[in-house]
């Protein structure tokens, strides 16, 4: 298979990257970043094409027709993004304007990492984005998309977030599955990783003309990282 990746140089996007090597099944990445090189790894071309979002909202660059699946890892914080207008255009506007892309090639599989508590009548402006954009990605109608909700991401950043390091923190010192907390627990960039390329194996839509819409929670999230770890 063929994917586009899109976001490969943030904290999920690189954890897909590196889990991909361990899956003959994927022939090809290609990376969409600033700059440009093309690298090869054991079993896995990796095709990085330079463009930026102003190319891709310009028509420059647009979503390949012969990719198998599009695995979009883009997001942000309102802190870094410096304004809600810009953190909607980063977790919004980017990965609709790439789904509908890639909608109107008739690229068969969308994934997509959105957060926990995704709603979009929530009154929690994050929360609200995220759940409108997953309104918008279903009414696409893709033969499959895969939504994934991470609660907090724990790993290695370019820059420091106190915030989820403190959750981070406080998550690891609550009982794995005291009353529940399974859910909320902060969760390994590497387990959501895994868990998109799990979904992308093996969730097959069995009948390309009823669109399935597949959500994984955190818990499952949890669950399908331990049990695919290398």
């Amino acid at each position: 298979m063929k994917i586009l990746l899109l976001g490969g140089t943030g904290l999920v996007g690189k954890q897909v990257l590196l889990s991909l090597l361990f899956y003959p099944q994927i022939k090809k990445v290609i990376v969409w970043a600033r700059h440009s090189e093309n690298s090869s790894k054991p079993n896995l071309p990796i095709e990085v094409v330079k463009a930026t979002w102003e190319d891709f909202q310009s028509g420059k660059v647009s979503v390949p027709e012969d990719v198998d699946a599009v695995f979009c890892c883009l997001g942000t914080t309102i802190g870094k993004a410096g304004s809600q207008d810009k953190f909607r255009e980063i977790d919004f506007d980017y990965p609709l304007l790439a789904a509908r892309q890639a909608r109107e090639k008739k690229i068969p599989g969308f994934y997509i990492i959105t957060a926990m508590g995704s709603d979009a009548s929530s009154s929690i402006f994050y929360n609200r984005v995220k759940g409108e954009l997953e309104m918008e990605l279903q009414n696409l109608h893709f033969p499959f998309l895969g939504i994934f909700r991470p609660s907090l991401l724990i790993g290695e950043r370019e820059e420091v977030r106190i915030g989820e390091k403190v959750g981070e923190v406080i998550g690891n010192l609550i009982p794995f599955g005291f009353l529940g907390l399974k859910k909320y627990k902060p969760i390994q960039a590497a387990y959501v990783a895994k868990s998109m390329i799990y979904s992308l194996l093996n969730d097959k839509p069995t009948n390309l003309s009823n669109p399935v819409v597949k959500i994984y929670e955190n818990d499952t999230l949890w669950e399908i990282g331990k049990d695919h770890s290398f």
